[in-house]
């Protein structure tokens, strides 16, 4: 008699595997994540492989245009700029790569905990929500970064906090479809924990759906600490970002516009990766990004 194989079983890793296959195998997924990696490889390797030191001043060189040795001229103060682009997203990567889990994690359990509750609770606690996401991101964060200062200890919490409340209304959202079904109303039977449920039942069907909102609001964080970048409440200079670059060089785009096509064409092809490959995910998890929140 033959004993049937066993059936593989579905481990994280496996299921892993299965859902990056599924993304590569979409065009714009695999461009995506082509881009994606291109950039994240680059902050790692970029300060061995820069042409020129990213501090160095020349004021004979100063906004000349593109040559052999300084492929995207050189700024007002005659640093080359395709090194400073080459090292400008590290900074950036570094804030929004520590910042994102953190916002999605601690948004996502609020939401999953106030989706639990349910009732009066979650009524009010979602109206502070809405009283948080009326107000311009902005003017939030500002107020803050003016007030703690501009290091990355400050941006890091700053921006967690802030893009973690979004993530609120969609873990809740996502917590309203499973609540109700029997399998949860099975646990409550049993009298097992509310963080027991979170653990057991809720959080591994909404998992799907937080991966795919921590890739967006990746992409919305770049452009977050971009934009604080060049409004001169970022990085320091002479740290090389892309928003500091674009801001040093608006003044000169007239005569010498690849001080700004090197920043703006890294930045945007950073998002446009991060935005194909959530696409992508969000496709190969079944989830509808068009989905609203219920209030």
């Amino acid at each position: 008699m033959t004993l049937a194989a066993n059936p593989p079983r579905n481990t994280p890793w496996s299921r892993t595997i299965s859902v990056l296959r599924d993304v590569m195998s979409r065009p714009s997924g695999a461009i995506g994540l082509f881009l994606v990696a291109f950039h994240v490889v680059l902050a790692i390797v970029s300060p061995w492989i820069v042409p020129h030191d990213y501090k160095a001043m020349n004021s004979a060189m100063m906004l000349t245009g593109p040559d052999a040795a300084h492929w995207l001229g050189t700024d007002h103060l005659g640093r080359d700029v395709f090194s400073r682009v080459l090292l400008g997203g590290r900074e950036a990567l570094l804030v929004t790569g520590i910042a994102t889990p953190i916002a999605v994690t601690w948004g996502g359990f609020g939401g999953i905990l106030f989706g639990l509750i349910g009732g009066r609770v979650d009524e009010v606690l979602m109206r502070v929500v809405d009283a948080f996401l009326s107000l311009p991101w902005i003017l939030k964060m500002l107020v803050l970064i003016v007030t703690f200062g501009t290091g990355i200890e400050v941006l890091i919490p700053t921006l967690a906090f802030f893009y973690g409340i979004p993530v609120i209304r969609i873990a809740r959202a996502a917590t309203h479809d499973v609540v109700a079904r029997d399998f949860v109303s099975a646990a409550r039977a049993r009298g097992h924990s509310r963080l027991t449920i979170i653990r057991r039942e809720l959080l591994p069907n909404v998992l799907d759906t937080l991966m795919v909102e921590g890739a967006m609001r990746w992409s919305w964080m770049l452009l977050a600490f971009s934009s604080l970048s060049f409004l001169g409440f970022g990085v320091s200079p002479p740290t090389p970002d892309w928003g500091l670059m674009i801001a040093d060089a608006r003044g000169f785009m007239s005569f010498a516009p690849w001080g700004v096509l090197g920043p703006v064409i890294a930045l945007s092809s950073l998002i446009i990766g991060i935005n194909l490959t959530a696409d992508a995910l969000a496709k190969a998890l079944g989830i509808d990004r068009a989905q609203k929140a219920p209030v």
